[in-house]
C-alpha cells in the first residue's frame, strides 16, 4: 500500500499540517510540533511560518 501525506483531521491544532506529518512518519504529532517550535525560535521566524503556510496550501486534507 502506498502512503500519502495529508493534513490531519484528528490531530489538528491550526490546520493539521504538523499532525499530518507526525501521522505520516508514525511519530507523536506533539513531538513534531515541539521540534517545529524549537526550529522556529532558533532560526528565523518568517521562513518557518512561510513554510508552514506553503505546506498548508500544498498538502490535501485527509479524507
Amino acid at each position: 500500500m502506498h502512503k500519502r501525506l495529508y493534513r490531519s483531521r484528528s490531530n489538528r491544532v491550526l490546520q493539521g499540517v504538523l499532525g499530518g506529518i507526525g501521522e505520516y512518519f508514525e511519530i507523536d504529532p506533539t513531538l513534531v510540533r515541539l521540534i517545529f517550535i524549537v526550529i522556529t525560535l532558533v532560526t528565523a521566524l518568517v521562513p518557518c511560518i512561510i513554510g508552514y503556510f506553503l505546506a498548508y496550501l500544498i498538502m490535501p486534507e485527509e479524507r
